[in-house]
C-alpha cells in the first residue's frame, strides 16, 4: 500500500498535519489535496483540536507547488486549510512556491526557517495564482508588494518574508518544530471558544466596514458570556489557579 500523502497526528490539543511528499518536494498532487481536504473537515469535526500546525516532511521544501498544468484547475486546499476554524500555524521547513506558498497563506500564522524561499511563478507559465494567492497576499503585505511578487516572479528568501510580513518568525533549521509547538501550546492553553472567535473576528472583519467589524467583534464577545469557559476563566481568576477550559 503507498503511503498517504498527508499524514495525522493529535496530541492533546494539538493537531499535526504533514504534507508526505518529501520524493518531490511535498508537491500537491490530486491524492495530497483530496487527503487534505478530508483532513480540514476531521479536524472541525473533532471538538479536542485546538490548534492545528501544518509542515512538510523531509528538509527540502514545504510545498514547492503544485502538479496541475495549463488548462488543468488545481483543487482548492488553500480554501479547505483557510477553513479550518481553530488557529492554524505553518510550520514552513523549506520552500513555499505556487500554490505552496497559498497553502501557507491560508494559514493563520507562518513560522519559517532561514533557507526557505517564497514566491509565485504563475505568471511565468501564463497563469495566475488561483488558490486565493490574489487575495491573501495583498491583505498579508499590503497591495504594492503583493503585485510586485506575483508580477514580476521574484522568489524572495525567508528574511525578506519577515521584513514584508509575510511570516512572523525566522528560525534555525532544527528548531522549528519545538518552536511551532511551543506556541502551538500556548494557544492551546487558552480558551478554545475564544480562540476560534478571535480568529474569525480579525478573519471576518477585513471584508467589513469598521462599524459591521465593530458589531460582529461585539456579537462574539457577548456569546462567549454564555458559555462554561468564560465561567472557568473568572473563577480561576479568583481562585489564582490555571484555568481548566473544556471548549464549552
Amino acid at each position: 500500500m503507498p503511503a498517504a500523502a498527508v499524514l495525522y497526528a493529535r496530541k492533546d490539543h494539538v493537531a499535526y498535519i504533514t504534507l508526505n511528499r518529501p520524493e518531490a518536494d511535498n508537491v500537491i498532487n490530486r491524492e495530497l489535496a483530496q487527503e487534505l481536504e478530508d483532513i480540514c473537515c476531521q479536524v472541525n469535526q473533532d471538538d479536542e483540536v485546538y490548534v492545528v500546525i501544518i509542515t512538510g516532511a523531509g528538509d527540502g521544501a514545504f510545498c514547492a507547488g503544485s502538479e496541475f498544468g495549463r488548462g488543468e484547475y488545481a483543487p482548492g486546499v488553500a480554501t479547505a486549510v483557510a477553513g479550518i476554524d481553530c488557529p492554524v500555524i505553518a510550520a514552513i521547513n523549506g520552500d513555499a512556491l505556487g500554490q505552496g506558498l497559498e497553502l501557507a497563506l491560508a494559514c493563520d500564522l507562518r513560522l519559517a526557517v532561514e533557507k526557505a524561499h517564497f514566491g509565485f511563478p504563475q505568471v511565468a507559465r501564463g497563469l495566475i495564482p488561483q488558490d486565493g494567492g490574489t487575495q491573501r497576499l495583498s491583505r498579508i503585505v499590503g497591495r504594492g508588494k503583493a503585485l510586485e511578487l506575483i508580477l514580476t516572479t521574484d522568489t524572495i528568501s525567508a528574511a525578506e518574508a519577515f521584513d514584508i510580513g509575510l511570516v512572523s518568525q525566522v528560525i534555525a533549521d532544527e528548531k522549528l518544530a519545538q518552536e511551532a509547538e511551543t506556541l502551538a501550546g500556548t494557544m492551546a492553553a487558552r480558551a478554545p471558544v475564544a480562540l476560534r472567535f478571535a480568529k474569525e473576528a480579525v478573519n471576518k472583519g477585513l471584508d467589513l466596514t469598521l462599524e459591521q467589524g465593530l458589531r460582529l467583534e461585539a456579537d462574539l464577545y457577548f456569546l462567549l458570556h454564555t458559555t462554561a469557559d468564560r465561567s472557568e476563566g473568572i473563577t480561576a481568576f479568583l481562585k489564582k489557579r490555571p484555568p481548566q477550559f473544556k471548549g464549552r
